[in-house]
C-alpha cells in the first residue's frame, strides 16, 4: 500500500500541489516563514520549492545509509516476518 506522500504527481518528498500553493502564497505576497508554518515544512524545503524553476526535486541518494542500524538489519527483517505471521491478538504493537 502507498503511503500519502508516494502518490500520483509526487516530486522528491513533495507532491506538486503543495509545491505549487507554496509558489502560489509566495507570489501573493506571504512570508516564507508563515508558507513553512501553515504547511508544517521547513523553510529550506519552501525556499527550494520557490526557487527550482521545473519544480524538479531530485534526491540524488539511491541508497539510505544505516550505519547505526546496519549490523542489526538482518535480524530485524526476520523479526518483522515473524510478527506477520502471528495471529493478531499476539503481534507486537508499536505505540499506544
Amino acid at each position: 500500500m502507498a503511503a500519502w506522500w508516494m502518490s500520483g504527481g509526487e516530486i522528491g518528498m513533495l507532491v506538486l500541489e503543495t509545491v505549487l500553493r507554496i509558489r502560489r502564497e509566495f507570489a501573493s505576497g506571504k512570508a516564507i516563514k508563515a508558507i513553512a508554518r501553515d504547511l508544517r515544512l521547513s523553510r529550506k524545503v519552501v525556499r527550494k520549492a520557490i526557487r527550482e524553476p521545473d519544480a524538479e526535486f531530485i534526491y540524488r541518494r539511491a541508497v539510505q545509509p544505516l550505519p547505526r542500524l546496519g549490523p542489526f538489519q538482518a535480524r530485524l527483517d526476520e523479526l518483522l516476518e515473524e510478527d506477520e505471521a502471528r495471529p493478531r491478538r499476539e503481534k507486537l504493537r508499536f505505540g499506544s
